[in-house]
């Protein structure tokens, strides 16, 4: 089983608010998904859900299962940090509105999202979003699109993929959230997950007590949370 990593809290100087006043998620932003669900329809447009700032943890804290058999889902995905307020950002400015990036981990209890479309309560059980381990500024990544990121439960390797297969940019993602709602120093909007998520893969694979989820994303490094039973 893989070493758990341990890491402080972030602090402010990582996270300029913590814990964010807003997590707006991109799904389906990776033509990848199309490997793994050959039935997904592919957007015209950036499709947005938010997590809450009640599901937010650290590098190190555990997620937490709430129920037994609940199927619980890892999804590694590069985190833009906003940094400062805005609203209508035109994509040729967007990346002036940017403090840094991190990594988020989309936990998801499939069995609720999955019902009745339940998306906010099946991505917003406490725990289910872990963040971190740093922030890195703009100056010191290179180039967002051209990341490697990956997922490993127990030190194996669930997902690998790269931020240049991403269907809509990062400047479209927060270009397009500020057309509805002023973004706010702090606030995080993330931007999809590669194909080897839990659900669709055979026979499906979710987290389980005793488990160790990782997440990577290159250049930042690398976010990692024990699995157990709670509440």
């Amino acid at each position: 089983m893989s070493r758990i990593v341990e890491a402080p809290t972030p602090t402010g100087a990582d996270f300029p608010v913590m814990p964010p006043a807003k997590l707006l998620f991109c799904g389906v932003n990776y033509a990848s998904h199309l490997e793994e669900n050959p039935s997904a329809v592919l957007p015209d447009e950036p499709f947005f859900f938010a997590k809450l700032p009640s599901a937010v943890i650290w590098n190190g804290d555990p997620i937490i299962v709430p129920y037994e058999g609940c199927h619980v889902d890892y999804e590694v995905e590069l985190a833009i940090v906003i940094d400062r307020r805005c609203r209508r950002v035109q994509t040729d400015e967007a990346m002036d509105y940017v403090f840094g990036f991190t990594i988020a981990n989309d936990v998801s209890a499939r069995d609720v999202q999955f019902h009745n479309a339940q998306i906010t309560l099946g991505k917003n059980f406490d725990s289910f979003c872990p963040l971190g381990p740093r922030v890195v500024r703009p100056s010191e990544i290179g180039d967002p699109h051209n990341l490697r990121i990956t997922t490993e439960v127990n030190g194996v390797v669930l997902q690998d993929g790269s931020t240049s297969d991403m269907l809509f940019k990062i400047p479209e993602l927060i270009s397009r959230v500020s057309q509805v709602m002023t973004l706010e120093r702090g606030d995080i909007v993330t931007t999809g997950t590669p194909s080897g998520v839990g659900c669709f893969r055979s026979p499906p694979v979710y987290l389980q007590p005793g488990d160790v989820v990782a997440v990577e994303a290159e250049g930042i490094g690398r976010l990692e949370n024990p699995v157990v039973q709670g509440w």
